[in-house]
């Protein structure tokens, strides 16, 4: 009888060991098992961090008034040092921009700017004051800090033939065009036009476009619409009209072209160097600093003709008489 009653006390014992645990799983399931956070109190900022603050709402602050901030006049003169020559680079030329430290120095810059630039920033630079980077300066530059105009290879609306931009530019007072889009066309007219109207008919003034377009698909559009450029150019003009597909890329920087959307004017001197630049929308005093620089330069070309010319004369005269 023993063994039975020990077997039945197990039994109801494994039974209560049972019942308990199905009761603390219940109780288990209806308790979270993520108990509700306190909400921690705000620690005090240091004024370490509050200084940091205030400099990051500076800094912040600069870049929502850039397209308010006032342009820079002109800070240097523009175009390139050495004089150039109305024909295209020769093989030792070439060569030595490989050679010389100095020129790769100037290359590896270069590429090192282009990499930074994206391919939309010049377009999404006309958004902030229409492209425009700097402000015409009010007078002329000095003749002995002026830099040259580089020699562009072009093909004037008039003729097959090539012509070279320093060979027309020797000997005269030229006002200089970049034309890149249809917006520079405008921009650029309307600094030139009161220019032209004042001084046109001056035998040492003449007006120089350049279109410039280093893409060959654009070059193949251009050269189809010829005709059409004719019409809107007077024909007097199209002797001083080129139209180039010269890559100016490493000439961006000299001639101070920082958007190459927006057009560009030069004022260059019978010694073919830059005296004066403009570039994008005209203002009224560029407009009125560009025709008062054109007529002191006419004035001093004029007499400096008169001067080596008189010379001449005499000796002629001498020699008829003898």
């Amino acid at each position: 009888m023993r063994p039975l009653v020990h077997y039945r006390a197990w039994q109801c014992r494994v039974a209560r060991i049972s019942s308990a645990a199905r009761l603390g799983r219940a109780r288990f399931r209806s308790i979270s098992s993520t108990p509700h956070r306190r909400a921690e109190p705000e620690t005090p900022t240091s004024p370490t961090e509050s200084k940091g603050k205030e400099k990051a709402q500076d800094v912040e602050e600069p870049k929502k008034k850039t397209k308010d901030a006032p342009l820079p006049l002109l800070q240097r003169p523009l175009g390139v040092r050495q004089k150039p020559k109305p024909r295209a680079k020769s093989w030792e030329e070439t060569r030595e921009k490989y050679i010389d430290q100095d020129k790769r120095l100037e290359e590896r810059h270069h590429l090192a700017r282009e990499v930074t630039r994206g391919y939309f920033s010049d377009l999404s630079a006309t958004r902030i004051h229409g492209g425009k980077t700097w402000i015409a300066p009010k007078v002329m530059i000095r003749e002995d800090k002026a830099l040259y105009f580089p020699n562009i290879l072009g093909t004037p609306l008039v003729g097959k033939e090539k012509v070279h931009t320093t060979s027309l530019l020797a000997g005269k007072v030229s006002v200089v065009t970049l034309l890149t889009t249809r917006i520079s066309e405008i921009q650029t007219a309307q600094f030139v036009e009161p220019t032209e109207s004042s001084f046109g008919s001056h035998p040492l003034f003449q007006r120089v476009q350049i279109n410039l377009q280093d893409n060959q698909l654009k070059t193949l559009l251009v050269s189809l619409f010829i005709s059409s450029i004719r019409k809107g150019v007077p024909e007097a003009l199209w002797p001083t009209y080129l139209i180039s597909s010269e890559n100016i890329e490493y000439l961006r920087e000299p001639l101070g072209i920082a958007n190459r959307h927006v057009g560009y004017v030069y004022l260059v001197d019978p010694n073919m160097k830059i005296r004066w630049a403009a570039c994008a929308d005209p203002k009224a005093e560029e407009i009125a600093a560009l025709r008062t620089c054109t007529s002191v330069l006419l004035d001093r070309s004029t007499k400096q003709q008169e001067a080596t010319e008189a010379p001449a004369a005499e000796t002629v005269k001498e020699q008829e008489e003898t």
